[in-house]
């Protein structure tokens, strides 16, 4: 799935800690990805957490995607911050899941909270 993320791999995330429920998804924030405040824009915090959202629920060989998400801004992003999103599973009943994302810098300030909800497709991944 990652080789096929040229989303996420042209902005130089990557993925670790893959297991069923789970992801993790670090990226550096560039000086390209700071708005006119001077912070990280919300769009790249939100796409980390994505990531990291999409590995966590394609770890059951069926092709996952999201129905839905909401990202709360805790504090800002700066260019050079090192930032990690954890994404675990609270619930998956069918086919619908519900993960939660927390988005830490380097020294643990979380920075976002992400709440996915997820539909599984009648496809295998492999």
């Amino acid at each position: 799935m990652y080789a096929a993320d040229t989303a996420s791999r042209s902005l130089g995330i990557t993925v670790s800690g893959v297991a069923p429920g789970r992801a993790t998804a670090s990226m550096t924030v560039a000086p390209s990805m700071v708005n006119g405040h001077d912070i990280g824009h919300g769009g790249y915090v939100f796409l980390l957490a994505d990531t990291a959202f999409a590995f966590a629920c394609n770890t059951y060989d069926r092709v996952t995607v999201a129905a839905g998400a909401d990202v709360s801004f805790l504090e800002p992003a700066r260019a050079g911050d090192e930032l990690t999103a954890t994404a675990v599973e609270r619930s998956r009943r069918g086919r619908s899941g519900l993960y939660d994302v927390t988005v830490t810098r380097a020294d643990g300030t979380v920075l976002a909270e992400f709440r996915g909800r997820s539909r599984t497709l009648d496809k295998p991944i492999l």
